[in-house]
């Protein structure tokens, strides 16, 4: 072939192709932008032999970041965490779909960070870092990944929600001051949320979507099947996050690994088992203070969300279900301190059944009889010593301490849980009576009604007793007249049809 014809053909084949390559390039950029896989953002804060290696490696990037993640490494195993963290920074934006990077850095801000701070407020910082980094980056460049979502699940219900850390208590105090904006600093209102009418609903609406990255439509959908949640808890937004991993392993069935899926079960079921037990805010205006009380408007979601986690997840079948079991032990236990028996009766019953061996903890026989009734597991439960060689003394601190928890209860408006703290009084001092009469001992303790008083007395005692704030309460509930300078020993006692309107009926009215 003529050398002019065939240098001819082959720059007109490459100049075919290519323009080839660029309309595929250009239809490759197209679905990578689609994908969210374009990646052009600057490298922030780095030296700048770092910025100038990533510019003109371009495409090796993941060499870099291979060497920063070696490098990284081995800063952990000399913890090393604070220059970790800015060698993990870096990794991020050199390769954002790296996921491990983001679950390594944010734990370490969350857990290993923090911890070396000795003032709460300065390990809130790093905890509050670590959820954010998750959250508000990690989120977005790897929206379908369930491990942040598990991630972040995690970090709301252990880090947060339990007490392992010392600093727990601060932690959700300053979770509950920022949910207290989003829902105007009373109970929430997801509706309103949903459907803002308002500039200051709207607003609202705005902060929760923008700044905390939740919607309220999901955070009613998770609160109609596993609520109601106070949302103002850092265990609602375990579940939450957790529900919306799940929600997306549902969509990507194929890239999940069956452990994902159980630490994702493991933090709803979790989380909803702190929600019964301290899922309630309860305003202290004593204390100046929330303090926690139990949720006990969740208790058959959380026995279901229990049992399906056991149906779901075969290899730890066993484990689940004796979780099940203690958590039905502690339904029963609470619902009778407040007063609901029925529903305590329901759940004796219901854990009989499911539980024949409800005697049993995690394997371990108790003290405990067979043939237990509700009324005595609920005696049981405030002091299992209660037997044969309980101490007088002791049981007469065991009642004046259930009394003092019953009149603080109802100065709060807590009056299902005052009126169950009385009749769990009432159920040991007949315990107690039953057991000195058998052995025909003449140690019998004072009536429920005289201790009452006493207590009553000490609780409203002005120099000796409650706060004055919560000794006003106590009187007005109880009929009696305001507090006076020098108030007399027999004008302070209740009237005797108070005392015994507030007892709550005896066993054998049941």
């Amino acid at each position: 072939m003529n050398p002019k014809l065939k240098k001819g053909l082959l720059l007109f084949l490459a100049a075919v192709l290519l323009v080839g390559s660029s309309r595929v390039q250009v239809s490759l950029n197209a679905e990578r932008d689609k994908l969210g896989l374009t990646r052009v953002q600057p490298l922030e804060n780095a030296p700048p032999v770092l910025a100038f290696t990533t510019v003109a490696l371009g495409g090796f990037r993941g060499l870099i970041s291979n060497a920063l993640w070696i490098r990284a490494n081995d800063l952990q195993e000399e913890d090393k965490f604070f220059e970790m963290v800015q060698l993990a920074d870096w990794i991020t934006k050199l390769e954002p779909h790296f996921v491990q990077v983001w679950l390594v850095q944010a734990w370490n801000m969350a857990y290993n960070i923090s911890v070396k701070f000795k003032d709460f407020p300065d390990r809130w910082r790093w905890v509050e870092r670590g959820i954010m980094l998750l959250r508000d980056e990690g989120l977005r460049w790897n929206p379908n990944e369930i491990l942040i979502y598990r991630e972040l699940g995690w970090f709301f219900q252990h880090k947060m929600g339990q007490n392992l850390d010392d600093g727990n208590m601060y932690y959700k105090q300053e979770w509950a001051n920022e949910m207290a904006a989003v829902f105007n600093k009373k109970a929430p209102n997801l509706d309103e949320l949903i459907h803002p009418t308002t500039a200051d609903q709207t607003n609202r609406a705005n902060i929760l979507r923008e700044k905390y990255k939740m919607d309220p439509k999901i955070m009613k959908e998770v609160d109609e099947k596993y609520g109601p949640l106070e949302w103002r808890l850092p265990e609602a937004h375990g579940i939450y996050w957790a529900y919306l991993g799940l929600e997306q392993a549902q969509r990507n069935p194929t890239k999940i690994k069956p452990d994902d899926l159980i630490t994702l079960r493991r933090v709803i079921y979790q989380s909803m088992q702190m929600a019964f037990q301290r899922g309630k805010l309860v305003s202290n205006p004593f204390a100046k203070r929330f303090e926690f009380g139990p949720n006990l408007a969740i208790i058959p979601k959380v026995s279901a969300a229990y049992e399906q986690a056991a149906e779901e997840d075969a290899s730890n079948r066993d484990h689940i279900l004796r979780a099940h079991r203690n958590f039905l032990r502690d339904a029963v236990y609470f619902l009778y301190n407040h007063n609901r028996v029925a529903d305590a009766r329901y759940w004796w019953d219901y854990m009989s059944k499911k539980y024949p061996d409800k005697t049993v903890l995690d394997g371990v026989p108790t003290s405990l009889p067979a043939n237990l009734t509700l009324d005595g597991y609920a005696v049981a439960r405030v002091q299992e010593d209660v037997s044969e060689t309980m101490a007088r003394d002791r049981v007469k601190s065991i009642l004046e301490g259930l009394l003092v928890n019953s009149y603080a209860s109802q100065a709060i408006g807590e009056d299902e849980r005052a009126a169950g703290y009385k009749l769990l009084a009432r159920q040991v001092l007949a315990t107690y009576e039953s057991k000195t009469k058998a052995r025909g001992e003449a140690i019998a303790l004072s009536s429920l009604e005289d201790m009452d008083r006493e207590v009553f007395n000490r609780m409203i005692d002005p120099e000796q007793g409650a706060p004055i704030e919560m000794r006003a309460v106590l009187r007005t509930l109880h009929g009696l007249p305001a507090e006076t300078p020098a108030p007399g020993s027999s004008t302070n006692a209740p009237p005797a049809e108070a005392v015994s309107t507030n007892a709550p009926a005896t066993s054998t009215s049941r």
